[in-house]
This record gives structure tokens, C-alpha cells and sequence, in this order.
């Protein structure tokens, strides 16, 4: 197996813009008329065809950031590849370990077939949450997310990511947990916090106050911090103040400005407008100064990140 290339010096923390994904299991479900149990993507992974299919969703991104000459962050189509996930839909824990290596394995695949040299690309594993991304009905400590998480990460370890991403978190134990496996594990990891309509996670801490407990309980432990799955029209008047924005490198944001408890009673796909949703990015720039990773969340696709490459 190919050694890990950026894991050491991640090009995405000198600057310039790296483009990544959209919403996939949105994309998936709706745009293909797929059936993804729990909302895994990485059930795709279990036959040939439905690696395909996963290939095929990440090109047009990929091209967009060859076209542009931009970099890009592959995140692995993981979310949901953790024990408690895997265990519903009925995978053992062998089987888990290796849906989560073939996962990265079309990683390796697809950067060999898009990187040249003016657009590095950085392959993350993708960490999502142990119980629901929106309102968790257990919370878990510190110490009981580190064990919980640390099945995934020692997986990716042996594998050539270069870094993971927990996406998704919506309180501060479960981000430090994560951050700790990856810290123990010495891979570098990115945190992102989702947010209400209110601009505050769904434990109702602020999004400063969420970042700054993580970087006191783990040393500074992440390299950056993220926001997903929420639209720019909820965090935007939180980011007026504070050294604590430069934390913040990555966005990706919804298409769709419902909220969380709206979004999950929705039968409908809102996709938003890809143009509005690239222009509030750009305002956003001079709010976040060091953001250098772009792509979406739910209801986003390739158009919605194309128009953010361009803007």
C-alpha cells in the first residue's frame, strides 16, 4: 500500500484554495435514487458497482479543482463507518475495518488518476458522529468518545490518509475524543462543528467558546476548524470578533436555509441557489482569513461548488 504523501506537511495550511465535496449522501439519495442505510455512504463500497458509483460521484469535483488549477481535501465517503453505524446495518467489526480501507483505497485510486502538480490532493478520512449529526440522544465523554472513535482512526492509520476530519460534531467531549484517538494515533485532524439557525451547536454553546474548549483540553490539538451543515445566513453575525476565527480554515455549508428539525422532516431535496450561496462564501472571507477549504453539505452538489471556485 502507497505510504501516506501529506500527512507530515499539509499543503492546505500554507494557503491557497482547495476545493472539497458536496452533501454525498444527499447527492447519492436524491440526484441517484439510492437506498444508503443510516445514511452510509460506505454501504456502497460492499460490490464493484457501487464503488463505481462512488468514483463516479467524486470526478466532477476532482475536475473542478484540475480545471481551476486549485488543490483539493478527498474526503472518504466514511460518515457513517463507525461501530455503532456499522453494527445496525450488520456489519461485524472485521468487516467494518475493511469497508474502511477500501474506502481509502478508492481514495489512493482517484488521486492517482486527477493529482498533478499544480493541484495537490490531500486524503482525509472522514469521521462522523457516534449517535444522530443534528440532536444526539446520548452523549458520550471525553474518554468514552476517544475509545469509541479510536476503532476508525487506528484503521486509517495503517492506511495512507493524511489526515481525518470529524464532521458533523455538535458538542465539545465528543470533538475532544476524537481529537485525542487522532492525537495518540499521531494523524493530524480537523474539527467541524455544525450549527443551528441561532449560530450555536445543537448543545447550545458558542461556536468560540466550542473551539476554544478544544484547544485548551487537547493542547491546540486540531490543525483547523471547520462548520458544516448549516447555511451561511446562521453563523454569519457570530463572526464578528476574535483571534478564534483563525482557527476556522474549512466551510461547508448547506444549500438550504431550513434548519436542522425542518431538514429532517423534509421529503423534498433544497438545493438552494449555488450562485447566492458562492457569494455569501466570498463575504465570508473577510470575516474568516485564513478559510482555504471549500465545498458543501446538504442539498449541495458540483454546481453549487463550481460557482464557489468562481466567485
Amino acid at each position: 500500500m502507497d505510504p501516506p504523501k501529506y500527512r507530515a506537511a499539509l499543503p492546505q495550511l500554507e494557503g491557497g484554495l482547495f476545493l472539497t465535496d458536496g452533501g454525498i449522501e444527499t447527492t447519492l439519495i436524491f440526484h441517484r435514487g439510492l437506498d444508503l442505510p443510516m445514511f452510509a455512504a460506505f454501504d456502497l463500497l460492499k460490490d464493484e458497482e457501487g464503488v463505481d458509483v462512488l468514483a463516479d460521484y467524486y470526478r466532477p469535483y476532482l475536475e473542478l479543482a484540475r480545471d481551476g488549477g486549485s488543490g483539493f481535501v478527498l474526503e472518504s465517503p466514511t460518515w457513517r463507518a463507525s461501530p455503532r453505524w456499522a453494527a445496525e446495518i450488520g456489519y461485524t467489526a472485521e468487516e467494518l475495518d475493511s469497508m474502511n480501507g477500501k474506502s481509502i483505497a478508492l481514495m489512493v485510486r482517484l488521486r492517482d488518476e486527477y493529482e498533478n502538480g499544480s493541484t495537490p490532493i490531500v486524503i482525509s478520512g472522514c469521521v462522523g458522529p457516534q449517535d444522530d449529526g443534528y440532536n444526539p440522544a446520548v452523549k458520550m465523554s471525553s474518554a468514552e468518545a476517544q475509545a469509541y472513535h479510536a476503532t476508525q482512526i487506528e484503521t486509517f492509520v495503517r492506511s495512507p490518509v493524511d489526515m481525518v476530519t470529524a464532521i458533523t460534531m455538535t458538542y465539545v467531549d465528543e470533538a475532544v475524543g476524537i481529537t485525542r484517538a487522532a492525537q495518540q494515533a499521531e494523524l493530524p485532524v480537523a474539527i467541524s462543528f455544525t450549527l443551528e439557525t441561532d449560530g450555536r451547536l445543537p448543545s447550545k454553546q458558542g461556536l468560540c467558546e466550542a473551539i476554544q474548549e478544544v484547544d485548551e483540553e487537547t493542547n491546540t490539538g486540531p490543525v483547523y476548524y471547520m462548520i458544516n451543515c448549516a447555511h451561511p445566513t446562521h453563523f454569519d453575525s457570530i463572526l464578528d470578533d476574535g483571534p478564534w476565527r483563525q482557527r476556522i480554515r474549512g466551510l461547508r455549508a448547506n444549500a438550504s436555509r431550513m434548519s436542522h428539525a425542518e431538514l429532517d422532516e423534509a421529503t423534498e431535496l433544497d438545493e438552494g441557489d449555488p450562485d447566492d450561496l458562492a457569494t455569501r462564501y466570498a463575504g465570508l472571507r473577510a470575516k474568516l482569513p485564513r478559510l482555504a477549504v471549500l465545498g458543501g453539505c446538504c442539498g449541495t452538489d458540483d454546481r453549487h461548488v463550481k460557482a464557489l471556485r468562481d466567485v
